[in-house]
């Protein structure tokens, strides 16, 4: 089992994101389980450059579309187009047919045109009224999205935000690293210092060594305690669901693959649980009253479920 390719990739994140290696760390966990990022954050912490370098370190497909309240279902998927030689009509693949897609301020756009992205990130797949097409791999869609507070935007219904393996958010940096932004901003938002440290193969390779670890069926159970707990929490109205359990089990893989470990710990699943239930989790009304958070919920879950030993 080797990660180095994984380290490579995340060295060349942390060129142009400076001061968040542990963010980073989840944008490279998402891309090990097979899974979809959500960046929820202000407009101009780096959520472009970051994508960007990430394409770059692995030489795949990119492609950025910026979500618009006119985008349409066909802008992303594909149209068909009358050819006037043949007689007939084609199918024009949209940009969805690319291995790293970027959703650019996804939650400007009609809940409708965020819906076409379902079927690719749940299956991998895309399905037109003639033909159903197989996404190359690796594939996988990072969506930013302004937080909810700001004008014009459409909330992401929960079917969307379950597809989502993770939500994360970059945030300000501190103001050492932030001088060093200053000093080499150029640099940093051209990424023309990122350079392909992985091939394709290498990250079918590294994919499948992380899903392939073994996990004693303590750890199991207590990712399930985890997910039944938030079920029966009476802050919450809405709890983890099954998928939510399964790609808690997966990033908790992915970490202990990064982390060079061929078995998975517990520290694994709590160090993971927060990026992958966040987004999922919906207040009740009287914690919302109460004025209480998702992160302050899911820490007393975190207190309440019995850790494994062993």
């Amino acid at each position: 089992m080797s990660n180095k390719a994984a380290l490579k990739i995340l060295e060349n994140l942390n060129k142009v994101i400076i001061g968040k290696e542990k963010t980073l760390e989840l944008v490279l966990i998402t891309l090990l389980a097979k899974g979809h990022l959500l960046i929820e954050d202000i407009p101009g912490v780096g959520k472009t450059t970051l994508v960007k370098a990430l394409a770059k370190s692995i030489d795949l497909s990119y492609k950025r579309v910026q979500f618009t309240p006119d985008l349409m279902p066909s802008d992303i998927i594909g149209i068909n187009v009358f050819n006037k030689d043949s007689g007939s009509f084609h199918f024009k693949k949209g940009p969805i047919f690319n291995q790293i897609f970027l959703a650019d301020e996804i939650n400007r756009t009609s809940p409708k045109t965020q819906s076409s992205l379902l079927q690719a990130m749940e299956e991998g797949e895309v399905s037109t009224e003639d033909n159903h097409y197989i996404l190359d791999k690796p594939f996988m869609v990072l969506a930013t999205q302004n937080p909810l507070e700001y004008q014009g935007t459409f909330p992401l219904p929960e079917a969307q935000l379950d597809r989502f393996l993770m939500k994360i958010s970059l945030g300000y940096p501190d103001k050492n690293h932030e001088v060093a932004i200053l000093k080499n901003n150029e640099i940093i938002k051209s990424t023309n210092g990122i350079h392909p440290v992985a091939t394709e193969a290498d990250i079918h390779a590294m994919q499948t060594e992380s899903d392939k670890l073994l996990v004693h069926e303590d750890i199991l159970n207590y990712i399930v305690d985890i997910s039944n707990e938030t079920r029966n929490c009476k802050d919450l109205k809405l709890g983890a669901s099954p998928r939510a359990s399964i790609d808690l089990l997966k990033v908790s893989k992915a970490r202990a693959y990064l982390y060079e470990r061929d078995y998975v710990i517990p520290d694994d699943v709590k160090d993971m649980i927060f990026p992958v239930f966040n987004h999922r989790l919906k207040l009740s009304s009287e914690a919302r009253i109460e004025k209480k958070s998702i992160q302050e919920i899911l820490q007393e879950v975190l207190n309440r479920v019995k850790v494994p030993v062993k």
